[in-house]
């Protein structure tokens, strides 16, 4: 049985669970590999190993298709949405290494990608065809950024290292545009 159809997600994430999501992404490890080596990527740090990696790239990316709009999903469907992601880059033609995301109390993982020299509507348009509020997306360079599909809640200030896009984050329709066999 499909988790999501257990789950009330006709709602818009409350603007309160919104709050909480910059705090949890912040705190998360990232890693990617590259020849059997992983590297660390920090939100608010320099990528250097990463820019030595890919000199020809303008950005980076990272993003995964787990749990979307913030509903936990079984592993089995965690690991369908993250083979049909991979499959949209390769449809899109573009370079990716596998990467993940983990709190650094570890009692939670989740599988990504590392996206090389996406375009950043693309990139936005596969965040949101996945479902993810939040992403990284930063130019070569410069420090890694937390990308939040979302308005930002009057309750958090500015953060250096967030972008708000203010994208209309509805719970519902990303749950079904991240797992079509949802049927409304």
């Amino acid at each position: 049985m499909n988790a999501l159809l257990d789950q009330d997600v006709t709602q818009t994430p409350a603007v309160s669970h919104i709050a909480t999501l910059p705090a949890i992404y912040m705190a998360a490890e990232y890693k990617w590999e590259l020849d059997g080596q992983w590297w660390p990527i920090q939100i608010g740090a320099h990528a250097h190993a990463l820019d030595a990696a890919f000199p020809d790239a303008a950005r980076f990316g990272m993003l995964t298709a787990s749990n979307p709009g913030y509903i936990t999903r079984s592993d089995a469907e965690n690991r369908a949405a993250d083979r049909e992601l991979q499959s949209a880059l390769d449809q899109l033609g573009l370079r990716y290494r596998p990467g993940f995301a983990m709190a650094r109390n570890r009692n939670w993982r989740a599988h990504n990608w590392l996206v090389i020299n996406p375009d950043e509507s693309a990139f936005d348009v596969l965040g949101r065809q996945f479902g993810q509020i939040g992403t990284l997306l930063w130019s070569r360079g410069s420090e890694v950024r937390l990308r939040m599909r979302a308005a930002r809640p009057d309750t958090l200030t500015e953060h250096p290292y967030i972008d708000w896009i203010q994208d209309a984050v509805d719970a519902r329709s990303a749950s079904i545009e991240a797992n079509p066999s949802v049927n409304t």
